[in-house]
């Protein structure tokens, strides 16, 4: 089109384009892979329910021990469990058992999460012993039968040293017999028959940490060096949700105080382990969507971290590790290190907590915060802390949103005012098209001519989208990745916030006993959401380009069908969001003397009905 047009739809323009680019680049990187991944994994998975274990040799000097493969393909889950003599564990947050066979812990659920929204569903499970089979979950939030996945500690030996130190299939002696809790941890205790006696003690709190502390006493005549170490292993490549905003694979914060991040392809080739040296602080392990399990360190200990994997037996194996510096065990005298493990679900005050705690550093990037780290953190905190004045998630969203309108209105209301003014003075501007339809320059000076006039800023419609585009993509990681807004309902027929809208349009909102394809779910809020959208986009200057204005009339079909798939916790916001703008810009039209035509066509609309 001409260049008056470009300009007189400028700020629409732009409110366009970047929108699109939000929601179709979702789509692209979203989507798109996480169907591709999805089925990767089940393929993969598939093929592993034959695998054996066999653990990660880090690769360094002095090696953290592997262990035998476990002969137990064919076993189940539990016979596996069953299979060697356990303490139970029995916290107020976890069910499960420490394994004496290696002094692991490789069983353990969460008590108080579920697989769905129905509390009688199973346990979410996160750990599993070696030799678990390794099965694709129906959901990449649900670890049941996902494969071995344990804590490991323990001590080596100098290369070439004849030093016995425990290893996997060693059987230590519990010193009592009841259960690990929050007041009574459990005391390991095993003798190399050497004049080395092995001590490990298992604590818990009454949360999610455990802190393992492992104690050398050297009763020979000579001494020894032992290098105290700590690992998590993971066999079998998750299934993981193949979200592009979402990071899920090994992770931890170390070398240079920066974080590291590795999804489990990057260990696709060979040469691709990762090894920090000389790290103090920090800590290290594997996250979830909404679950993790990683390695605290003590925070003045010196030590190297690894992030390896191997592929054996058919079974892709990951690991964390942490190696400490060697200690000198004198004759008569011990030695012993802490190291604490946090495993379960990644709620925003315990981790926050647990950094203030235990000195852990920026241990809150377990959660993956994203680009926008501070709006996003902090929307969440205003969000939780409405929420437990409401009790309603759903509600401390729509809240938020007022309070967002209220802050930027005093930018919004100019950039609205424009809008109203340019609505207005559209009869003039299509008057000069019409007088300077051959003379494109004195056309375009008209415009600008009128714009000085009328003290109009034609790109200044572009303002709110602007401001919403962070909110929008914080909101959007806020409902995706806190664990808080799992299951959380709305009213209604909404029982989960973090999922999209259950029900869909091409069933008659399941009238119809017929469940439509995943990108045939368009259910009602979406269907809400692209009529506030329709109604606001009415209020807007009518684009002089009948291409532009085609475009425009297909924008809330569109946007309905893309956000279909989305949280209906951000259909809600965004529905909520077009609501009160669509108010606002009534309010100001008015205010400047516009007159407004959806509202006189809806008023005639009803008005034809009625006397019908």
């Amino acid at each position: 089109m001409n260049g008056e047009n470009k300009v007189d739809n400028k700020n629409m323009l732009l409110a366009i384009v970047l929108s699109a680019i939000v929601l179709i680049g979702w789509q692209y990187f979203v989507g798109l892979p996480q169907m591709q991944r999805q089925h990767e994994a089940a393929q993969q998975a598939a093929q592993q329910q034959t695998q054996q274990s066999a653990e990660v040799k880090p690769g360094q000097a002095p090696a953290i021990p592997g262990s035998a493969p476990a002969a137990t393909a064919n076993l189940t889950r539990a016979e596996v469990v069953a299979s060697t003599p356990r303490v139970s564990i029995d916290t107020p947050r976890y069910l499960g058992s420490i394994n004496l066979k290696g002094g692991r812990i490789d069983d353990l659920a969460l008590r108080t999460y579920h697989e769905t929204i129905d509390p009688k569903s199973p346990n979410i499970v996160l750990l599993s012993p070696s030799g678990s089979p390794i099965r694709p979950a129906n959901h990449h939030d649900i670890l049941e039968n996902q494969g071995p996945y344990y804590a490991d500690f323990g001590w080596v030996a100098q290369p070439g040293s004849a030093v016995k130190t425990p290893a996997a299939d060693t059987v230590w002696t519990a010193k009592s017999s009841g259960p690990l809790t929050p007041t009574s941890p459990t005391v390991l205790e095993w003798d190399n028959g050497a004049g080395l006696l092995f001590h490990r003690t298992i604590a818990v709190d009454d949360s999610q940490m455990f802190t393992v502390t492992d104690a050398v006493e050297n009763k020979g005549a000579a001494a020894v060096q032992l290098s105290p170490y700590a690992l998590i292993s993971r066999h079998g490549t998750p299934a993981v949700a193949g979200y592009y905003i979402l990071h899920e694979g090994l992770i931890g914060f170390l070398g240079e105080n920066r974080l590291q991040e590795y999804k489990y392809s990057a260990f696709d080739k060979e040469g691709t382990d990762q090894t920090w040296k000389g790290v103090k602080a920090g800590w290290l392990g594997f996250t979830d969507k909404y679950w993790a399990t990683a390695l605290i360190p003590d925070q003045s200990a010196v030590y190297t971290g690894e992030f390896t994997s191997s592929h054996g037996q058919g079974v892709k194996t990951y690991q964390t590790d942490i190696l400490f510096e060697s200690k000198t065990v004198a004759p008569g005298a011990s030695a012993e290190v802490s190291t604490r493990l946090f495993s379960g679900a990644k709620e925003v005050a315990l981790i926050d907590g647990y950094e203030k705690s235990i000195g852990a550093d920026r241990f809150d990037l377990l959660i993956d915060w994203g680009w926008f780290y501070y709006i996003t953190k902090n929307l969440f905190i205003v969000i939780d802390w409405l929420y437990h004045f409401t009790g309603n998630f759903g509600i401390s969203i729509l809240i938020v949103t007022l309070l967002l309108k209220l802050l930027f209105f005093p930018l919004a209301n100019k950039s609205y005012e424009s809008m109203a003014k340019m609505k207005k003075v559209q009869p003039e501007m299509t008057a000069i098209r019409e007088r300077f339809a051959d003379d494109k320059m004195k056309q375009q000076q008209a415009m600008m001519e009128l714009y000085k006039r009328e003290r109009i800023n034609p790109v200044s419609g572009c303002v709110p989208v602007l401001l919403q585009i962070p909110v929008f993509f914080a909101l959007y990681k806020v409902l995706f990745i806190t664990i808080e807004m799992r299951h959380q309902p709305f009213f209604g027929w909404i029982h989960d916030l973090s999922a999209p809208d259950p029900t869909t349009i091409f069933n008659l909102f399941g009238l119809i006993p017929w469940s439509p394809p995943l990108f045939l779910m368009l259910g009602a809020w979406p269907l809400i959401m692209g009529v506030t959208m329709f109604l606001q986009m009415q209020l807007n200057p009518a684009p002089a380009d009948p291409v532009q204005a085609s475009l425009f009339r297909w924008m809330p079909l569109i946007f309905t069908f893309m956000l279909g798939s989305f949280p209906v916790g951000l259909v809600i916001y965004w529905t909520w969001n077009n609501t009160l703008t669509i108010l606002q810009q009534s309010l100001i039209m008015k205010k400047n003397g516009v007159k407004i035509e959806l509202w006189d066509n809806l008023k005639g609309l009803f008005v034809k009905k009625a006397k019908a």
